[in-house]
């Protein structure tokens, strides 16, 4: 249910990029969620389309580019997605520690039409 009001904002911030412009509508959001973000890029769509309604973003697809979790070996350096129940780095053995990314979310494009 978090995805609600993210996907209100998502719209706001997109109508307000589209005033600005001087454009007609939104044709495209571009989304980059990571996969422990905490938010659910299906629910993000389906309240997208709800939400949208009457405004410049009705119709608009939302595209989402979705962001693996990686950690980053201690020993090496090298970043790595992590095998299930371990945290061994492919390259030297070394264990890797969380890092930040996959926890991305933020709007990459918004386009307009004119």
């Amino acid at each position: 249910m978090h995805e609600y009001p993210i996907t209100e904002q998502i719209i706001k911030i997109a109508v307000k990029h589209a005033e600005d412009a001087g454009a007609s509508r939104v044709k495209s959001i571009k989304l980059v969620v990571g996969d422990y973000s905490g938010f659910v890029g299906d629910s993000i769509q389906m309240y997208f389309d709800i939400i949208s309604e009457g405004t410049k973003c009705e119709g608009a697809v939302v595209k989402i580019q979705h962001v693996k979790p990686k950690i980053k070996c201690t020993s090496c350096g090298e970043l790595f997605e992590r095998e299930l129940l371990s945290f061994d780095c492919p390259k030297c053995g070394g264990q890797g520690e969380p890092t930040d990314i996959g926890k991305e979310f933020y709007i990459e494009s918004i386009e307009v039409e004119e």
